[in-house]
C-alpha cells in the first residue's frame, strides 16, 4: 500500500477460491484499498455486523450456500444500500440476470482481467458516492460544497471535520457505523490507535445537534448510529 495516498474505500471480498481471494486483496492493497475477507457465507455475515464496506465482490458459488442469498439478505437489512459486484465462474446470460435481479448491482465472468475489476469496483463507489450539494433531514440542513450545517436556518458552526462527520451520518441515518469506518471517511487514513480523535469530534458533534431532534447513540461491538430522538 502506497502510505503517501489517501485511502480509497473499504472492500469485502467474499470468495473460497484461495489463490483468487488472495490476489485481488493484494491488488486492491496495493491500490490503497482496506480489505475484508471471507471465505463462506457465515464469515461475511459475522464482517457485516461490524463493517459497512464501500463495496462487496461477492462469488456466487459458496461452501455453504449462494451468494445470492446472501444478496437478499442483505437487500432486506440496515445495509441495503452496499453496492455488490457478483464475481463468478456462471456466465450464461440466465445466470446473469438472476444475479443483478437478486439484487446484484454489476455482474463480471470469470476468467477476467483485475483491472476491469477495478474500474467496476471504482465505478459502483462512485454511483454510491455521489452526493447532492443540498441535504435536508427535516429543519436539518447541510450544504456540500460550503460544508455550512444548519438547523432551523441557524448555522450550526461546524468544523470540517465535524461536517464531514455529519455527513457520513446523515447518508447513512438510522443505520450503525463502525469506528474504523468513520475515522476513515473522514480522516482518509486508517484509525490504528487514534479513536481518540473521532470520540472527541463526536462528542462536539453531539453538544452542537442538541435540540435538532438528531442525535447519536453509541452501541459496544456495533458502532455509532445517527437517529432521530
Amino acid at each position: 500500500m502506497n502510505t503517501n495516498e489517501k485511502i480509497k474505500g473499504h472492500i469485502l471480498l467474499i470468495e473460497d477460491n484461495e489463490k483468487i481471494l488472495q490476489g485481488n486483496k493484494r491488488m486492491l492493497e496495493w491500490g490503497n484499498y482496506t480489505v475484508s475477507e471471507a471465505t463462506t457465507l457465515f464469515e461475511a455475515r459475522e464482517i457485516i455486523k461490524s463493517v459497512n464496506p464501500d463495496v462487496i465482490v461477492l462469488d456466487i458459488m459458496l461452501p455453504d450456500g449462494s451468494g445470492l442469498d446472501f444478496v437478499r439478505e442483505l437487500r432486506n437489512s440496515r445495509k441495503a444500500d452496499i453496492p455488490v459486484l457478483l464475481l463468478t465462474g456462471l456466465t450464461t446470460q440466465k445466470d446473469i440476470l438472476r444475479g443483478l435481479k437478486s439484487g446484484g448491482d454489476d455482474y463480471l465472468t470469470k476468467p477476467y482481467d483485475f483491472s476491469i475489476l477495478l474500474a467496476r469496483i471504482e465505478a459502483l463507489m462512485r454511483r454510491s458516492q455521489r452526493v447532492p450539494q443540498r441535504i435536508t433531514k427535516g429543519k436539518l440542513s447541510l450544504e456540500v460544497a460550503t460544508s455550512v450545517a444548519a438547523f432551523d436556518g441557524v448555522d450550526l458552526l461546524l468544523t470540517k471535520k465535524e461536517f464531514a462527520l455529519l455527513l457520513v451520518f446523515v447518508q447513512n441515518a438510522e443505520r450503525f457505523i463502525e469506528a474504523e469506518y468513520l475515522y476513515e471517511r473522514v480522516w482518509n487514513r486508517p484509525m490504528a490507535n487514534d479513536a481518540n480523535a473521532l470520540k472527541s469530534a463526536i462528542k462536539r458533534l453531539r453538544a452542537k445537534l442538541t435540540g435538532s431532534g438528531w442525535q447519536i447513540v453509541w452501541e459496544r461491538g456495533i458502532g455509532y448510529c445517527f437517529e432521530a430522538e
